[in-house]
C-alpha cells in the first residue's frame, strides 16, 4: 500500500492536489481512499490531505501515521508533526527554491526533493497557484502516476486555466527529472577495475 500525505496551507491547491491526484490513481484501476484535514478557516492555515494507494480494497479507517511520500507546499511545514510522519525511506517533494544539499543540511535524516514551484507556476500564467507544478514533480519523483494519466486528469477535472495547469505539470515533472539528471551527472565515477 503506499501512503501519501499531501501539506499545504489553504489556498495553496494542496487539497485539490489531494483530489487530483486521487482521481489519477483511481482512473488508472486502483484503490484509492482519500481524506483531508483543515485547520480555521481562512486562507494561511496548515492543510492535509491523505492518500492511500492499493491494488486491493483498503480497509484502514485511520490518519497516516508513516508515510511512504509527501508532498509540501510550503517549506515552512517541513517541521515537527509533518516530519513525524517521515523516516528514512519517505520521499519528501518540497516547493521551495533551495538547492538539495542546502535542504540535506538542513534535514540530514530524510529525502528531500526541491522544486521551485513557484517560479514554474508563474512562468505556466499560474502566480502562486503551485499544485500542477507539485502534481508533476511529485509523480516523477515517486515513479508514477504517469505523467500522461495525471495531464488527462488535470485537463478534465482543472476548474480553469486547464491548459496553463498542464504546462505547469509537465515543467514540475521536467524539473524533477534534471534535477536527478545533474545528481547522475555530478556523481563519481566507479572505478571498473574494482
Amino acid at each position: 500500500m503506499l501512503e501519501i500525505v499531501i501539506q499545504g496551507r489553504g489556498g495553496q491547491g494542496a487539497q485539490t492536489a489531494g483530489s487530483l491526484l486521487a482521481a489519477t490513481f483511481f482512473a488508472a484501476g486502483a484503490q484509492v481512499q482519500s481524506f483531508a484535514t483543515y485547520g480555521g478557516a481562512r486562507r494561511g492555515t496548515p492543510v492535509s490531505s491523505f492518500i492511500r494507494v492499493d491494488d486491493r480494497p483498503i480497509r484502514l479507517r485511520c490518519d497516516i501515521e508513516r508515510a511512504d511520500a509527501i508532498l509540501c507546499f510550503d517549506s515552512t511545514l517541513l517541521e515537527g508533526r509533518l516530519l513525524a510522519a517521515a523516516d528514512r525511506r519517505t520521499l519528501i517533494i518540497v516547493n521551495s527554491g533551495r538547492s538539495r544539499a542546502d535542504l540535506a543540511r538542513a534535514l540530514p535524516d530524510y529525502r528531500v526533493v526541491p522544486v521551485d514551484a513557484i517560479a514554474i507556476s508563474r512562468r505556466a500564467g499560474l502566480g502562486r497557484i503551485v499544485n500542477s507544478a507539485l502534481l508533476g514533480a511529485f509523480a516523477c519523483a515517486l515513479g508514477h502516476p504517469p505523467l500522461d494519466a495525471l495531464q488527462r486528469t488535470i485537463r478534465e477535472l482543472s476548474p480553469r486555466l486547464t491548459d496553463e495547469n498542464v504546462a505547469a505539470c509537465a515543467a514540475g515533472y521536467e524539473a524533477v527529472q534534471a534535477l536527478a539528471g545533474n545528481e547522475a551527472a555530478n556523481a563519481p565515477e566507479k572505478d571498473d577495475a574494482a
